[in-house]
């Protein structure tokens, strides 16, 4: 069975987003080579990247949303975050409205958990990922989450999302698997101990 895990790309000061709940700057590596993704052409990057980048999506088979994330990307546009996968909204009210697109979306009212395991159903063999710093600290605490990676890119932003808030994920150790330098980028990939 696959990993629930979680990729997230981040300033050296601990940010995952601005205030405006933009990504921007920390996406910069996904433009910043020659070396075009085999799962996502529109990225082009450095080598290192596009195979940290292709590795990783080719382990994906489903995706879990809390409702922020899910309404500050306007729902995808319908499209979903990553393409064909099954994508489960975690929620305490699903939209009126949903848009029109090939994904069918699943909005899962009775927590983490069970959208932890329609996603796998889902996912079958193939890894389940997190988006956004709540379902992470969520999973994290039920001791669902299973791999943590980080892309760590060089800039400070001084305020914005936080992956981690003080105090919100409790404490956990971390085993480093990889670390993979690239321009622009630090893919950090972590394995969190049980």
């Amino acid at each position: 069975m696959g990993l629930v895990t979680t990729a997230h790309s981040m300033s050296l000061d601990g940010f995952i987003a601005d205030t405006d709940y933009r990504g921007d700057r920390l996406q910069r590596w996904l433009q910043a080579g020659d070396t075009q993704s085999r799962l996502n052409p529109a990225f082009k990057m450095s080598p290192e990247s596009a195979i940290f980048f292709d590795e990783g999506v080719g382990r994906c088979g489903a995706v879990i949303s809390g409702r922020r994330t899910y309404d500050v990307s306007n729902a995808w546009g319908g499209n979903g975050p990553m393409g064909p996968l099954p994508l489960f909204v975690v929620t305490h009210s699903p939209p009126d409205r949903v848009p029109d697109g090939p994904l069918p979306y699943t909005f899962v009212t009775d927590g983490v958990e069970s959208a932890v395991e329609q996603a796998k159903r889902a996912a079958a063999e193939q890894d389940v990922v997190l988006m956004g710093a709540s379902m992470v600290q969520q999973c994290l605490r039920a001791g669902l989450l299973d791999e943590i990676i980080i892309n760590l890119v060089p800039v400070l932003l001084g305020d914005g999302v936080r992956l981690f808030e003080a105090g919100s994920a409790g404490d956990y150790e971390l085993v480093i698997d990889s670390d993979i330098p690239a321009p622009g980028v630090t893919h950090l990939t972590y394995c969190v101990v049980r």
